[in-house]
């Protein structure tokens, strides 16, 4: 296992919120020279604590107004239903994320869509239509007052 000390924590931290940045300025920003930075970089990157770089998308613009958590119960708590469940939900590009939680149901979904209308028709025409479904409560987004992933 990878040594995190507080320069791997910083680099982390910096990264986490601009993946983008220069090198030269994470070393500056860190307080280590560019090429001690780098190395660290590329190790944090080789022992899979970096797992990737992204771009972060501005979903309001690309049509999204309809944001919604929701929890879904399964008829039955078997590894097949919830197998069966998961690969359903594949395809379906207006579900962001899909968690396996505990509590009173089994799985949390992001969903995101055009407006009401369409989730709607993505609630009754695809999560209704999943066999395993049981229960499905829809917690609509409001605001987000803090969202790290932005």
């Amino acid at each position: 296992m990878m040594k995190i000390d507080g320069y791997n924590q910083l680099i982390l931290r910096i990264l986490e919120k601009d993946g983008r940045i220069a090198n030269t300025e994470l070393a500056e920003q860190i307080g280590l020279s560019p090429s001690a930075c780098l190395r660290r970089v590329q190790e944090l990157e080789r022992s899979g604590l970096i797992t990737g770089y992204k771009a972060v998308i501005d979903s309001e613009k690309l049509g999204v107004g309809f944001i919604a958590y929701v929890a879904v119960g399964l008829t039955e708590h078997s590894t097949p239903s919830q197998l069966a469940f998961e690969q359903a939900l594949q395809d379906v590009d207006e579900i962001k994320e899909c968690h396996n939680v505990t509590g009173p149901y089994e799985y949390l979904l992001r969903i995101e869509t055009k407006d009401l209308h369409t989730f709607k028709a993505l609630h009754a025409d695809v999560l209704g239509s999943i066999s395993q479904v049981r229960t499905i409560t829809t917690h609509v987004v409001m605001d987000s007052p803090k969202d790290t992933r932005q």
